[in-house]
């Protein structure tokens, strides 16, 4: 998937669609079309909900629980999400812009044509997930996890990968030439099928040999 880049609000094809949201985020509500501008979203329950063609532009989302809910062309810019379980949740052609996630429970999700530009993710559990044609632009990837995940046809351009975990991860066709800067933290063995460049493997020798066992001295 080759990333676009980021779209402005009234960009958006169901932009003039949108009404603005007013009252609170229910349990398996149905978000068609509505606009969360500056919403505070804090503790909410909003799990197996459908969230459709809306957009968040500086919302926050502290805490809450949206377990199985479902982000179908779903826009977000300069997002906060801080402790939010998003666990076991569906993402379709959804696009993030300037958001920070830290502490967010994403594990078991799947995102499918999902693109995210500049975004700063701290601790994040993206255990199991499945993410197909997923781009991060000149991201921020500190301390996340992709144990047991499964990447196809994912890229990160620009991105800094900082303390990032891939064990039982499987790789397939992951692009991290683009990379800024690539530090991995445990899991070389799930980076199979992964691509990377010749200073990156220089980078990486060091955990590469003492994961195979080897002894390096000069003399």
């Amino acid at each position: 998937m080759r990333a676009r880049a980021p779209r402005d609000l009234a960009a958006l094809p169901f932009a003039h669609r949108l009404q603005p949201f007013t009252g609170e985020i229910e349990h398996a509500g149905n978000y068609e079309w509505l606009h969360f501008d500056g919403s505070v979203l804090e503790d909410a329950d909003g799990g197996s909900s459908l969230f459709s063609e809306s957009a968040f532009s500086s919302a926050t989302f502290d805490g809450g629980r949206y377990r199985r809910s479902r982000f179908d062309d779903v826009w977000l810019h300069n997002v906060r999400m801080v402790g939010t379980n998003l666990a076991e949740t569906r993402w379709l052609d959804g696009e993030c812009i300037g958001g920070v996630l830290a502490g967010v429970e994403i594990h078991g999700a799947e995102m499918y044509r999902t693109v995210f530009h500049q975004c700063k993710f701290d601790s994040v559990n993206l255990r199991a997930t499945l993410l197909k044609d997923v781009v991060f632009v000149d991201c921020l990837l500190r301390d996340v996890d992709f144990g047991g995940a499964t990447l196809t046809d994912v890229s990160f351009p620009g991105s800094t990968l900082d303390g990032a975990r891939f064990d039982r991860a499987t790789l397939t066709r992951v692009d991290l030439r683009e990379a800024g800067a690539l530090c991995i933290a445990s899991g070389l063995e799930g980076m199979k099928g992964a691509t990377i460049s010749t200073t990156q493997l220089f980078d990486l020798a060091p955990a590469l040999a003492q994961y195979v066992g080897l002894t390096v001295k000069d003399h």
